[in-house]
């Protein structure tokens, strides 16, 4: 098998090991022509979105939403990954990159005008714009990266969420918390949550502990739209929680935790992975956020990975990077695994990389996303989170618990 490498810093950090059925390239990977035939001896065949010897891949990104500085952050890492690496020491990646705004019906729209000039899609953010696509990422046999974890997603044939699934993911959170004596057994809760795959993955996430350790849940159901989250704490703080639970946006736990040090709500925070980013600690909430935040998350942070650090850097020097630049290196990596494996069974086209794609299993990504077991249908690709803490460090964030499997994980997965 022959490893992903990256060149410069990251070489160590994102070389992906794939133990089992994908292999790496073949001495026939270097004799390919594009062919739309059967493979005789030497031959690719390929379909749509390769061009010579260019791959061209989709980016369905938000630059301008709620998640604009994640969407930012991994698209910028996705294309500084593809600068240095090729498929089968061969083919040369484009990234077609659109910005959805994180609005669904505009995913749908740019997705149409994109898909027959592509070979899979490196990255589309957002649960909702995954989901109002699936129909086509199935009938299209697209291979797809989200960033997304809702569990609904890994329904979706060809689409790979890179780690556990908010459920599992915000689970592990909780076991992390009642072992370190932040939660205790019969305490209330209260979860702020948004409307939609997102929401309410983390939600079931949340009820399914509760319901093995007698927690009293305190819901609150948001859209992605609202920015005031005051009225929601009152209500947690009337119901003596001892805990805050978020599956929200950055701008959202901003407003959270300026209304809990406002109305002394003085209990610890839990968020999903995309709730934070780390212009949160240029803000007035900065001082709660570090000491009261626990994020759990599919990824390490930069201080396992300081090389990985220093080539962001290099490479954009003007950008404060967050934690989703682990996310689009690991993605990267894996989409890497993904068409090597297929260029070495001689066989390009869709059909050829969603087979590929369907026999990964037990992916290590060197440390940089937790270890995954595969891609099964309607399964957490990973029963591990990492748990992070804000603090004033680039990213934003450092790893206080490494990838681990809590307590909850293997009944809630799936």
């Amino acid at each position: 098998m022959k490893n992903s490498t990256m060149k410069r810093g990251a070489a160590a950090l994102a070389a992906v090991a794939v133990v089992a059925a994908a292999g790496g390239c073949s001495n026939k990977a270097q004799d390919t022509g594009s062919s739309s035939a059967g493979g005789g001896a030497g031959e690719v065949k390929t379909d749509t979105g390769v061009e010579g010897t260019t791959i061209n891949l989709g980016v369905l990104t938000d630059l301008t939403g709620v998640f604009a500085a994640l969407g930012k952050d991994i698209t910028n890492a996705n294309t500084m990954y593809w600068k240095d690496n090729k498929v089968c020491d061969k083919y040369d990646v484009k990234l077609d990159v659109q910005d959805t705004g994180y609005v669904p019906q505009q995913g749908v729209q740019l997705y149409s005008g994109m898909k027959d000039s592509i070979l899979a899609m490196q990255q589309t953010i957002g649960s909702p714009i995954n989901t109002a696509l699936a129909p086509e990422y199935t009938a299209d046999k697209m291979v797809n990266f989200p960033s997304a974890w809702a569990q609904t997603l890994t329904e979706i044939p060809g689409t790979g969420v890179v780690g556990a699934t908010y459920a599992v993911e915000i689970a592990n959170g909780y076991d992390y918390m009642l072992k370190q004596g932040l939660l205790k057994e019969g305490d209330t809760v209260g979860h702020i949550y948004f409307e939609g795959e997102y929401g309410a993955n983390g939600l079931a996430g949340t009820k399914a502990v509760a319901a093995k350790k007698n927690l009293k849940v305190i819901e609150a159901q948001i859209k992605s739209t609202d920015q005031d989250m005051s009225s929601q704490i009152t209500q947690f703080k009337a119901a003596g929680v001892k805990m805050v639970a978020l599956t929200v946006a950055p701008t959202q736990l901003a407003s959270a935790a300026a209304a809990m040090v406002s109305q002394g709500l003085d209990v610890p925070i839990l968020g999903s992975n995309p709730v934070f980013a780390p212009g949160l600690l240029q803000g007035p909430s900065a001082d709660k956020i570090k000491k009261d935040l626990y994020v759990a998350s599919p990824v390490s942070a930069f201080d396992a990975h300081p090389d990985l650090l220093k080539e962001y850097q290099a490479a954009y020097p003007d950008a404060t990077p967050s934690l989703g630049v682990l996310v689009g290196v690991g993605m990267s990596a894996i989409m890497k695994q993904v068409l090597d494996s297929a260029c070495d069974n001689g066989d390009l086209t869709h059909q050829g990389v969603l087979d590929a794609f369907n026999g990964l299993s037990k992916v290590d990504t060197g440390g940089v996303v937790v270890p995954i077991r595969g891609f099964e249908k309607g399964k957490s690709p990973s029963l591990e989170s990492f748990i992070l803490q804000p603090a004033d460090v680039p990213g934003g964030a450092k790893v206080v618990q490494d990838a681990f499997e809590g307590e909850f994980a293997a009944d809630i997965a799936g």
